[in-house]
């Protein structure tokens, strides 16, 4: 089947205006996805321009058909790319994008460049071929993302550039350096148009995939962060405390739970109101995260109500962190302009070997955090049965600092209730 070259002008024209029009419209539904509206951009600007390639040996002139035709295909290049870095959040550069259209320009100037189809092609080739090579190399900087279509793009990216590129040997092949009846008549240029037309439609939508994705991506990231403190919130501490628990778990033993719940927090709220209160939160949320480590993980349960779950740690420095923490949150809030005497308590669990259930790991905790509570406050506290493996006798060294001993907890009850079922009893 024989494709006529002037048909797939045509339609690669009315599908890059439709698709330029879709991408736009969908960045003005969403104005946060800036590329989108850079690649509506770009795919209209390139549009224009495949119109006046395909108009070529008409009426129209060749400062139309060929100097200023180009040289929009590659303004259009150099918004795409410039959407790609927008994209990962990486700024625009005006200069850089506009480099292909400038050497294009430049080059137009040589007459001998003007009089030959070949260095036209092989240049134009060379240009589109290194923008769609930069296109993808963006993409795969940003390869960190988990965006499962990011990968199909730069294939389809790489893929066109290395096809693009084989239009110099074909074109010279067929002597494209004759009258312009030469290239067209070329039983490859159907077959490179009808992939050019492939590519846009494949590109435009894998880059809404990509942004639908990212949404999607950023809209679960916000239902799994607390937006007070900017930590995890309760639903994605029970997530992650399931996934290291579970026995193929990466995430070293042994495993140190411990619960957090600042004291007399109600008494704060009524005396310096909930602006202060949710300062106070604030406050201890980025304490604790300047002791823990970085794979420890921070979560707010609700109220004043925090959890830590820690990986690869002994009970005793697990106990030492908290202590840290404990101390310099206590410190800030009881001297200079936050002196409303906010202070924490906090209760350290274990993980026992073999055990792979949260309910019984969290209630230890919660247990050893009400006798915290029971014994005066602003103390930090380990549950029984895990406070003999905080220290061993075998093991030479200081105990972790500490302004209160540890004291032993009884165990809870069997029919304790769990952490997201219970509801606390006591003062507070």
């Amino acid at each position: 089947m024989n494709l006529d070259v002037g048909t797939l002008f045509s339609v690669t024209v009315l599908v890059m205006a439709l698709l330029g029009i879709l991408l736009i419209g969908t960045w003005l539904q969403n104005r946060g996805m800036r590329a989108l509206a850079w690649w509506g951009a770009a795919y209209l600007v390139g549009g224009m321009s495949i119109w006046l390639l395909g108009a070529r040996g008409g009426t129209i002139q060749d400062l139309l058909s060929i100097d200023i035709a180009n040289a929009l295909l590659f303004v259009a290049c150099g918004l795409t790319w410039s959407g790609a870095r927008l994209f990962d959040g990486r700024g625009v550069k005006p200069v850089a994008m506009l480099i292909g259209t400038f050497m294009w320009v430049g080059a137009c100037q040589i007459p001998g460049f003007m009089a030959s189809l070949d260095a036209r092609v092989v240049l134009s080739s060379i240009i589109i071929s290194g923008y769609t090579m930069v296109i993808a190399f963006e993409f795969w900087r940003g390869r960190g993302e988990p965006l499962g279509s990011r990968w199909p793009a730069i294939v389809v990216l790489a893929a066109h550039a290395c096809l693009f590129m084989l239009r110099i040997p074909i074109a010279l092949s067929v002597g494209v350096s004759g009258e312009h009846s030469s290239i067209l008549n070329s039983s490859w240029l159907p077959i490179l148009l009808l992939e050019s037309l492939l590519y846009v439609i494949a590109f435009a939508f894998i880059m809404m995939a990509m942004s639908k994705e990212r949404l999607e991506l950023k809209q679960k990231l916000a239902s799994l962060i607390d937006p007070l403190t900017g930590i995890a919130n309760r639903r994605a501490f029970f997530e992650e405390t399931i996934r290291r628990l579970e026995p193929g778990s990466k995430d070293a033993r042994p495993l140190v739970a411990i619960l957090f719940d600042l004291d007399r927090f109600k008494k704060i709220n009524d005396k310096y109101g909930h602006s202060m209160g949710d300062l106070v939160l604030k406050i201890f949320a980025d304490k604790a995260r300047a002791n823990l480590r970085p794979n420890d993980y921070l979560a707010r349960l609700g109220g004043e109500e925090f959890a830590a779950i820690l990986s690869g740690i002994e009970l005793s420095t697990a106990f030492a962190l908290a202590e840290q923490i404990r101390i310099s949150f206590a410190n800030e809030l009881s001297q200079g302009r936050y002196n409303v005497g906010a202070t924490v308590s906090a209760g350290l669990a274990l993980l026992r070997d073999g055990e792979t259930e949260i309910d019984s790991l969290l209630a230890r905790a919660d247990h050893a955090l009400y006798a915290a509570k029971a014994r005066g406050r602003d103390r930090v506290e380990i549950a029984d049965p895990d406070r003999a493996q905080a220290w061993r006798p075998e093991q030479p060294g200081p105990r972790p600092p500490s302004v209160h001993e540890p004291v032993l907890v009884p165990s809870p009850p069997l029919a304790m209730p769990n952490l997201a079922l219970r509801q606390k009893v006591g003062v507070r």
